[in-house]
């Protein structure tokens, strides 16, 4: 019985690590897209853009198009958010976020953009990706 009791609470102990990790990493990965939308309501394009991964191999998706690259995403956005009026107030509603496994995880949900230049409101998929130690996102898909 004694050695069912051991067991038991490793078991036991080893689930709930499980549970509070993956919960943990839900949580931070949570804070990055709230800073990025704080980020963006500033008009701050480089503060968005420290949720994603630097790297040439940072692959976005939208308007039929794929861009590779940090500087290039960020350039894109410069030109296509020339003004506070253009970027205007960035808020998510994030549908759900995923497992993939321990080092990667993916994130669905909506994004609304309030601002003098026109309202927008798309969906997108973007996937997490423990870098170093960071999360970071190595891939977006926005529609």
């Amino acid at each position: 019985m004694k050695k069912f009791t051991l067991f038991l609470t490793f078991a036991l102990t080893l689930a709930f690590n499980g549970i509070y990790t993956q919960n943990n990493d839900i949580d931070i990965i949570k804070d990055i897209m709230k800073q990025q939308e704080e980020a963006w309501s500033a008009h701050d394009l480089e503060g968005f853009m420290q949720g994603y991964w630097k790297s040439e191999d940072l692959t976005y998706f939208s308007g039929g198009k794929i861009t590779k690259g940090w500087q290039t995403t960020l350039d894109n956005y410069k030109k296509g958010y020339p003004t506070k009026a253009h970027t205007g107030e960035l808020r998510f509603r994030i549908a759900q976020v995923t497992e993939i496994n321990e080092e990667a995880y993916y994130v669905m949900g909506e994004y609304f953009l309030t601002r003098e230049a026109g309202d927008a409101h798309g969906t997108f998929m973007i996937i997490f990706k423990k870098i170093n130690g960071e999360w970071k996102i190595v891939a977006d898909s926005s529609c």
